[in-house]
């Protein structure tokens, strides 16, 4: 009998001392990013141009779902069974796919990235931010860990994050930290999520464009998006005081008004987002964003636009505008999510004299 107990205990004992050997290496290699970091670029053939005053600029936002998340997949945190949806062949796919976007007919001035990894299991490590950059590019991490243990199989090593790019000169580039909703040890296989702040020189003004990427949270209770939303609207009104021109654009994780009456959450029992006011925003700020076409599709089974009622789509990535900046244009390109589960948004815009 007490042969018996001892090997009940060792069986009992065992995976408690894994899981607490493991809480204590994550803990310890927890990503602990400073409030503000300078980031440098990942090229050397940043072209020299400052940005053109009173001239049509193209600028884009894409959540490119790490080249992981075409439209054969789904994903568990969205109601899907999926933690891994792409071999490695499928995922040079879904890069492929971006990169004609982004270097093709529709090719942007500006973009900005978001999932872009550079070392993750999920995505055979792979450098999608090299691949992506071309000249001139600066990515910023805002998911770093050596190993993320849930679900079964895990997601495994993690790093990820937001890149721009620019085909005008990039004088500086900073990483700023966003509010973690996360308490430990949640938080130390979470992400950190940040603003990427490109700061590009105008042509004849001593302005300077100040571009913003983001991607806030999705998958808190809330709080996380009112904080961080918060201090992206604080930080874009302080730099447009300043007399620069502010463009914030990305993943706001959250629907753009008037896009739940074009989409109607019909699974709110999968994910449910926040909805943005214009109330929210500064004084003369604007979004820029299309409600003809979804930007994003909810993960809860491989892409099927016959199946409208299984299907559900969001308008939750678009742009933040300063008053100085002139919107003449914005489209929502409709990619069929074949290469990401959310579709590129294309804004066309001047920066007033």
């Amino acid at each position: 009998m007490k042969k018996i107990l001892k090997v009940a205990l060792v069986v009992l004992l065992v995976p408690v001392a894994a899981a607490i050997g493991l809480i204590i290496w994550l803990s310890a290699a927890e990503y602990k990013p400073q409030a503000v970091e300078e980031l440098a670029l990942l090229s050397q053939e940043a072209p020299a141009q400052a940005l053109p005053v009173g001239e049509s600029l193209r600028v884009m936002s894409w959540n490119i779902g790490y080249g992981g998340l075409g439209d054969n997949a789904d994903f568990f945190m969205d109601g899907g069974s999926q933690v891994k949806s792409s071999d490695r062949q499928r995922v040079e796919e879904n890069l492929m796919g971006v990169s004609q976007v982004l270097w093709g007919e529709e090719r942007p001035d500006l973009a900005m990235l978001q999932e872009v990894d550079v070392d993750s299991a999920r995505t055979y490590s792979i450098d999608e931010a090299v691949m992506l950059a071309g000249k001139n590019g600066v990515h910023a991490l805002n998911y770093a860990c050596p190993f993320v243990p849930y679900p079964l199989p895990p997601i495994g090593k993690v790093n990820s994050g937001v890149l721009t790019t620019a085909n005008y000169a990039i004088d500086s580039a900073q990483r700023i930290a966003l509010p973690c909703p996360f308490s430990w040890p949640v938080r130390t296989a979470n992400l950190k999520r940040c603003l990427l702040v490109s700061r590009l020189p105008v042509q004849g003004s001593d302005r300077q464009l100040v571009l913003v990427n983001l991607h806030l949270e999705a998958y808190d209770d809330g709080e996380g998006k009112v904080a961080q939303t918060k201090q992206l609207n604080e930080f874009l009104e302080t730099e447009y005081e300043k007399g620069n021109y502010v463009i914030a654009g990305g993943d706001f994780n959250q629907i753009f008004p008037g896009s739940l009456e074009a989409y109607p959450n019909t699974h709110p029992d999968l994910w449910e987002p926040r909805v943005l006011t214009e109330e929210m925003l500064p004084q003369g700020f604007s979004y820029a964003y299309d409600l003809g076409t979804p930007s994003c599709r909810l993960l809860n089974q491989p892409y099927d636009p016959e199946d409208t009622e299984n299907t559900q789509h969001y308008v939750i990535d678009g742009f933040i505008l300063s008053p100085n900046v002139k919107l003449e244009k914005v489209e929502t390109l409709d990619l069929g999510f074949a290469s990401s589960d959310h579709n590129p948004v294309l804004a066309q815009v001047v920066l007033e004299p």
